[in-house]
């Protein structure tokens, strides 16, 4: 589809003169622009697509950024780039120094506040409504939320707190998964109309008053509140909100631009807090994407005409999990699985869901519960696996802490996605090693390679402790028809010997290490040995001295260097009181916030591939040696 219309709207005020029909086409060409875009860049999709009207009607009825629109996640926010000044940007999505995947204040004034982890929407959203409240200004409040960040322990807090902390602020749930398609039609429509009507409102005020002064007025007034709330009752889903004094509009179709415009312009100046519950298919508008929106949910590039994915099935860190799980199960049959909506992207499989229905628990946007239910599980004598990505983890500190940790409980942490990824800041893997490392009783494990993954999830099966166990997103790059060294308890393994200097890798990293040391020695003529940490708790601590007695000992991970494994080696050295030949440590940095973008990309910015980091160590070699 030719852009006709898109191409005109430079920010939200050009959407108010146009028609009906004339946003319809609008919608039809946003919705083209991001398939077009994300097959190449990939991205998230589905859920972008499902939002499309409702990203319209709300910039149509509001004057962003001075009314406030935030987006709960945000990844559902392709659209509401498009129309708020980053047309010409939309094809960096994803790229370094391109535009984020995500919302971020930095990057425009119409995202005026962070997401990327779900839940944080309606508290954010009641700052600035407060905020508002205490200058004196008028300006509305918008969060948007999705019906699986709903659930999220922090959205239901902000709920259960909004009444009584805002005048007024407005909740737009966006449904694409509940079933309660029956309440969408004729009747629920029409008292919506009537209810959202300003006269009608008027009016009730009004006739309220002139109740009250009446003798028995007030007992009139309560019979006929007790009326109203019996009948939406009956006719609109809508309790659970009103009873937390929060007043419920819908459910309404999204995908009605008309009936969206309307209701969103009845409603905004309600002088209460409101949600307006929004019915919404992913991928809408895509046949092949609707079909399969848990596929498309986050993407790599693909096909825009059919869909089908431009890559290869590779092994990769998550597959292998998903293996291991079912021999776990197959072995114990107090093995179980607990996931927080992760449980395609961390590789549990159908075929495990199927065959073990009783032993898996996917328990929504739900970390801290995650962990907790583990726990009790553990107590109760079952043998749980958490899965979840590094990023979330971080969500649920003092529940690992708390109900794992400190009873020394033998749960299983599967952690994928640890290290850095392409979707930047909210969801990089880089900062858990600094809680988990200072957790008692927890073992944290980093296999090298997909089948070393496998062998320590067999270890840790047999475990009385907690095991966290850290692998990166993809695969490991290990070489075909190689195999790996056993894997021994607490015991780091010499990949390489050498006489120069040696590398101490984390993980994946031990094939950069190897990148390195080649280099190295060519290059250079210096002879390098790798050792593959596996273990950082317990450590071995015995033949990392050793090392270091040794020659001059390099640290290599992918985590921010404060807090991850430079941190504990440089801790050991010092504690040693022994004499070493120094320590030079390559990692992300924590001070510095990394930004989003393909990872050679990120790498490369902070000096971590492999020719830049022999580079370093070879300068400093010729400094430390006087060469």
């Amino acid at each position: 589809m030719e852009t006709k219309i898109l191409q005109k709207i430079n920010a939200p005020q050009d959407l108010k003169g146009l028609s009906t029909e004339e946003l319809s086409f609008l919608a039809e060409e946003i919705r083209q622009t991001i398939l077009n875009t994300v097959s190449r860049t990939g991205g998230h999709l589905s859920s972008g697509l499902g939002v499309v009207e409702l990203t319209i009607a709300l910039h149509r009825v509001f004057h962003a950024p001075a009314d406030k629109i935030l987006w709960d996640v945000g990844h559902q926010t392709y659209p509401h780039k498009l129309l708020t000044g980053r047309q010409s940007l939309f094809d960096t999505l994803r790229s370094y120094n391109g535009l984020n995947g995500f919302c971020k204040p930095d990057e425009s004034e119409y995202d005026p506040f962070i997401s990327g982890h779900a839940g944080n929407a309606v508290s954010a959203a009641m700052g600035f409504a407060v905020a508002n409240q205490l200058s004196g200004s008028d300006d509305h409040v918008v969060a948007v939320i999705g019906d699986g960040g709903l659930i999220n322990g922090i959205t239901l807090e902000a709920l259960n707190n909004l009444r009584s902390t805002c005048r007024r602020m407005i909740v737009v749930l966006n449904d694409n998964k509940m079933s309660i398609n029956g309440s969408i039609g004729a009747i629920p429509k029409y008292l919506n109309k009537l209810i959202t009507n300003r006269r009608y409102n008027r009016f009730k005020a009004l006739a309220k008053k002139s109740l009250s002064r009446l003798p028995g007025g007030r007992n009139m007034i309560s019979r006929i509140q007790q009326l109203e709330s019996s009948t939406k009752s009956l006719l609109v889903p809508g309790v659970f909100f009103e009873e937390m004094g929060i007043r419920y509009i819908g459910p309404i179709p999204g995908h009605d631009l008309a009936e969206l415009i309307r209701t969103l312009d009845r409603i905004k100046d309600f002088d209460q807090p409101v949600l307006v519950h929004v019915i919404t298919e992913k991928g809408h508008g895509c046949d092949y994407v609707a079909a399969q929106p848990e596929v498309y949910h986050g993407v790599s590039a693909f096909d825009p005409v059919n869909g089908i994915r431009n890559q290869e099935k590779k092994r990769t860190f998550s597959s292998a999990f998903g293996e291991a799980l079912e021999e776990l199960a197959a072995a114990d049959d107090r093995a179980s699985v607990i996931t927080a909506a992760m449980a395609s992207g961390c590789g549990i499989s159908d075929s495990y869901i199927q065959t073990y229905p009783d032993r898996f628990f996917d328990v929504g946007i739900a970390e801290e519960h995650a962990l907790t239910f583990a726990g009790g599980l553990a107590a109760g004598g079952q043998r749980p696996v958490v899965a979840m990505y590094a990023t979330f983890l971080q969500r649920a500190l003092d529940s690992l802490y708390h109900d794992i940790c400190l009873p020394s409980l033998p749960v299983m942490l599967c952690i994928d996605r640890a290290g850095a990824v392409e979707d930047g800041p909210t969801h990089h893997g880089i900062y858990d090693l600094s809680f988990l490392l200072t957790m008692p009783n927890l073992a944290v494990l980093m296999p090298e390679s997909e089948p070393v993954l496998k062998e320590m999830m067999t270890l840790a099966g047999k475990q009385s402790v907690p095991v966290a166990i850290r692998y990166p997103r993809g695969g490991s790059g290990m070489p075909s028809g190689e195999v790996a060294a056993g894997v021994e308890w607490g015991r780091s393994v010499i990949d390489r010997v050498g006489t120069d200097l040696a590398i101490w890798s984390c993980g994946r990293e031990l094939y950069t290490a190897r990148a390195v040391a080649d280099i190295l020695q060519e290059k250079h003529g210096l002879s390098v040995a790798i050792h593959n940490v596996r273990f950082l708790k317990p450590f071995d601590e015995s033949a990392f001295l050793a090392s270091a007695e040794k020659m001059h000992v390099v640290t290599l991970e992918d985590h921010c260097l404060e807090g991850g494994f430079a941190a504990l080696a440089a801790r050991i050295l010092l504690r040693s009181g022994k004499t070493h030949h120094g320590i030079t440590s390559f990692g992300w940095q924590g001070s510095t916030v990394v930004p989003h973008g393909a990872i050679p990309d990120l790498r490369k910015a902070a000096g971590l591939l492999p020719e830049q980091i022999a580079e370093t160590i070879a300068e400093k070699w010729k400094i430390n040696h006087k060469i």
